[in-house]
């Protein structure tokens, strides 16, 4: 493990441990809400949802109404569910359709990228057929954030002041919305309140569609209010009647029309599995390969594969040592390369999921990884599970070299692409996460996103923007993450739920477009090693793994593959790591041939988690940022 932690270890924050409930996520309001619902005697569902709407007026730089939202829960004694919230492309989206319009690439900002808004279908259907409480009392603590005002963030008030320009100029219904302050331009100051009332009062009026008496037809008849309502009349208007400056610095209307809106509803999918053979009992829990999630499943494959993981992490003086993260890394670049490869909303061809976690696959990609680094000298590796030929988007393969060398200095415009850590380690925002247990079992993993404020102007019938996940679509035809109608964006977003011995163990995330399932992963690999450590040793029954011990470790990423994110730029061969890793793993992992650069120490991801252990209920929350907060008791 990375270090044997103590009781007494130092750290950020303390280990939580309750037997009630527990909440996490990447915003102290958030959390609160979370476990207020808990202590009302709402169920981990309900908290959920509340968290993940007030989310959204408290983060909006990060996520927003008009997003949407991976969620893994499993329900107390059942088995453990997917509700997708990504929304699909609409009808009249394809990659005629951009291309006819002069563009290449689906614009990183604007109505050109609106996909259908999951987020609201999501969380009803996640209350609706798991949760206890009403649509008002769900809704309530957002309605309240909106119209009161929550506290302005340092980053949101600077993320306005980069866009508070663009908004009096080109966005002025943003301007309308969110330059309501007293400082230059109008922005917010950190510290003051951000009050929504128009968002507030959209929120009211799904209320008011859902009427009272059981829970599930209230939460029917506010999906349908949202759906085929007066929300999606708004949005028909507003792509249809208005045109916006975007990303490829032309004015653009929207693809979205509510009949898109009206043909869409969340679903309920089985999650894509890895047993970790070198945990006996351990099953880690992620989405299917329309989202990146099987991308750790894949890397904890291939550490498997080589004995990561079946011993300590570090020395016995508790150096980490560097031969794993070197393993890791080269892992993250060979699974990276089959997401380009195989991931996506294909349709009739889906990805051949079972090949690419095949344990004799993953065994020989483990083979492919040596003892330097790979710097790209061969472009991407993806593999060919089951014999299939691998086929990359034709932009990555003409040219790897001179691809990667353009795309790293390529200016993505204001608000394009995800907001999240750039490749000096500045963190210019994320998207979210929340984790929530409860007293009965029921455990829930979500990492909503999308519509931030700089995505889209705010369709000022509504009080929020348009989402931007179709820039993630290629336009490219006969790739899995093709543009096509109906279909759904190749999303980042991924949750984690981990089993042990079949009962939730561990329900962890972060923000971070790319960077999600490495610094997710690193996390992970570092609690299985520290509870296997102590079952080794022959610890007490009442030894926990060091949960918030483990988020405070150093942390590190890298860039090789192309992002998912107009530009997609890509930095082969490069290692991002925080300035307080020990310097005998820098040095390691230098002559190893990674090119390492270093970032401020407390900068790289966000991760949030709850857990199930030794008959306790456990939280923790990232320091980094700032933000994040675990509750419970």
């Amino acid at each position: 493990m990375p270090r044997v932690h103590s009781p007494t270890s130092l750290v950020t924050r303390p280990e939580l441990t309750g037997t009630f409930g527990m909440v996490a996520s990447t915003h102290w309001l958030a959390t609160a809400v979370g476990q207020s619902v808990l202590e009302r005697g709402g169920t981990a569902v309900d908290a959920a949802a509340a968290t993940g709407l007030a989310l959204q007026v408290v983060e909006p730089h990060l996520n927003g109404p008009a997003g949407e939202v991976p969620v893994i829960v499993r329900p107390a004694g059942g088995p453990v569910h997917v509700v997708c919230g990504q929304g699909t492309a609409p009808a009249r989206a394809s990659v005629d359709a951009v291309v006819d319009l002069g563009l290449d690439h689906v614009p990183g900002t604007g109505l050109l990228a609106a996909t259908v808004p999951g987020s609201f279908g999501a969380w009803a259907l996640l209350v609706q057929r798991w949760g206890t409480w009403s649509v008002a009392d769900v809704l309530g603590p957002a309605i309240s954030l909106a119209a009161d005002g929550a506290p302005v963030l340092d980053r949101v008030e600077a993320t306005l002041q980069r866009m508070a320009g663009h908004f009096r100029e080109h966005w002025g219904t943003s301007a309308e919305t969110y330059l309501v302050g007293d400082g230059p331009d109008g922005v917010p100051r950190a510290g003051t309140r951000l009050r929504l009332p128009v968002l507030a009062e959209t929120y009211r009026r799904v209320v008011d569609a859902a009427g009272t008496g059981p829970h599930e037809q209230q939460w029917e008849r506010a999906r349908a209010a949202w759906y085929e309502g007066f929300v999606a009349e708004a949005v028909d208007a507003f792509c249809a009647r208005t045109s916006w400056l975007d990303s490829s610095g032309e004015a653009h209307g929207g693809f979205l029309t509510g009949a898109d809106m009206a043909a869409w509803h969340a679903t309920v999918e089985e999650p894509a599995t890895l047993d970790l053979a070198q945990h006996p009992g351990v099953t880690v829990c992620k989405t299917g390969a329309w989202g990146q999630g099987p991308v750790m499943l894949q890397v904890l494959g291939m550490l498997g594969a080589l004995g990561v993981g079946t011993g300590p992490l570090a020395d016995a003086e508790g150096r980490e040592d560097p031969a794993w993260l070197h393993a890791w890394v080269e892992a993250t670049k060979l699974a990276l390369a089959d997401r380009e490869a195989w991931f996506g909303d294909s349709g009739d061809d889906p990805p051949p999921l079972a090949d690419l976690l095949d344990p004799a696959y993953l065994a020989a990609r483990a083979g492919e990884i040596g003892t330097h680094a790979d710097l790209g000298a061969h472009g991407l590796r993806p593999g060919a599970p089951g014999g299939r030929a691998p086929v990359l988007p034709t932009s990555v393969t003409a040219s790897w070299a001179d691809w990667c060398a353009g795309r790293a200095g390529a200016a993505a415009g204001a608000g394009a692409g995800e907001p999240t850590v750039d490749r000096a380690g500045v963190t210019r925002g994320d998207t979210v996460h929340l984790d929530v247990v409860d007293r009965w079992g029921t455990v829930v993993s979500a990492t909503p996103s999308g519509a931030w404020l700089q995505s889209s102007p705010v369709v000022p019938a509504l009080g929020f923007p348009l989402g931007t996940r179709g820039q993630m679509f290629r336009v490219e035809p006969g790739l899995p993450a093709s543009l096509r109608p109906g279909r759904r964006p190749r999303t980042t977003l991924s949750p984690t739920l981990v089993l042990r011995d079949g009962e939730p163990w561990l329900a962890l995330g972060t923000p971070g477009g790319d960077q999600q399932d490495q610094w997710t992963t690193v996390s992970l690999v570092r609690m299985l090693a520290a509870a296997a450590h102590g079952r080794r040793e022959g610890e007490r029954p009442a030894a926990l793994t060091p949960l918030q011990a483990v988020l405070d470790e150093p942390m590190l990423h890298t860039d090789h593959a192309p992002g998912s994110f107009h530009p997609r730029g890509a930095d082969p061969g490069s290692l991002l790591v925080e300035d307080r890793t020990a310097p005998h793993v820098v040095d390691d992992l230098r002559r190893r041939g990674h090119r390492v650069a270093t970032a401020d120490g407390w900068s790289l991801g966000r991760t949030c988690v709850v857990g199930v252990e030794g008959g306790f209920l456990r939280a923790a929350a990232n320091a980094r940022g700032a933000q994040g907060y675990a509750a419970g008791r």
